[in-house]
């Protein structure tokens, strides 16, 4: 069995780059940083530093086990955090998965809510788009988007709960020529320079792009981002349009305006998956109702 805080020290000389500079981040002596190494070296069976000149550097090999450790230490790290809480008598943790308009969006009032309900209770917010989860425990609460066109997304150990149906808009420079018309037809956006919010494809972004196919063309992008908020300054800078849908617009810059689509019209249906985990059940209801509040249609 390795030793965890062998690994951490490691990872340190790893990251410093040698024995005295490792030593000297973790307040430790060198001695002590090379007795870590020696006995890692045991217990691995692999050879962890080499001399170069007067220092020691570590070897290839230490570096792949450095990086290859990196979660296996986060997740003791969080192992270590719950036996704490656990100890203290605090609340359980809440782990939610969202995108980001979502956690700007909806997610403040739902942790108001829940706060209110749960005083001790930690929330633990992660963006499940793009990224694979990596680094962050599974969450219980798992908010989504998917096409409307596309069959229900059904996710192995959660409940399905669809929350809005939500429309994207075009998103223009007021001084735009399509900013007049009280509805832009995707077509008309065709030769138009493109910002892109969505580098890495997930659903929105291809929903953006299933509507273009559509309407017979494929936009031609003068830059791609991974954040609404950026691209909609490049907007406002002039240097293209965007489409985004409506929870995405909260903060639409002065300059710019939003007109809805049509032919076809773009659409998102936005679901919260729920963990099917008696432990934590009515936590996990009480942020669902308080996100079924926020999603409510106006009447």
């Amino acid at each position: 069995m390795i030793t965890p805080q062998r690994l951490v020290v490691l990872r340190a000389v790893v990251a410093a780059g040698s024995i005295r500079a490792a030593a000297v981040n973790l307040n430790y002596s060198p001695a002590t940083v090379s007795q870590h190494l020696q006995a890692l070296a045991r217990e691995t069976g692999l050879v962890l530093v080499e001399r170069h000149g007067r220092g020691i550097l570590p070897t290839p090999a230490a570096h792949v086990l450095a990086e290859t450790a990196r979660g296996a230490i986060e997740e003791l790290d969080r192992l270590d955090r719950t036996i704490v809480d656990l100890r203290e008598g605090r609340a359980e943790r809440l782990a939610i998965g969202c995108f980001s308009s979502a956690a700007q969006a909806w997610v403040p009032q739902m942790a108001r809510a829940l706060r209110e309900l749960h005083p001790q209770l930690t929330l633990e917010i992660s963006l499940n788009e793009p990224y694979d989860g990596g680094g962050r425990r599974t969450p219980d609460i798992d908010i989504r988007n998917e096409s409307v066109n596309a069959p229900p997304l059904l996710l192995e150990g959660y409940h399905r709960h669809e929350l809005a149906v939500e429309d994207f808009f075009a998103v223009l420079p007021r001084d735009h020529p399509l900013a007049a018309e009280s509805a832009v037809a995707l077509g008309e956006l065709q030769h138009e320079s493109w910002i892109d919010h969505d580098i890495y494809d997930s659903p929105t972004g291809q929903i953006i792009a299933t509507a273009c196919q559509a309407a017979g063309f494929m936009p031609r992008y003068s830059a791609r981002l991974d954040d609404h908020h950026a691209t909609l300054s490049l907007v406002a800078a002039g240097l293209g349009v965007t489409v985004l849908p409506r929870l995405a617009l909260l903060d639409l810059p002065a300059a710019l305006i939003a007109r809805p689509l049509h032919h076809p019209a773009v659409q998102r249906r936005i679901v919260a998956h729920t963990r099917r985990n008696p432990r934590n059940h009515l936590v996990i209801t009480a942020a669902l109702t308080a996100l079924r509040e926020q999603t409510r249609p106006s009447e």
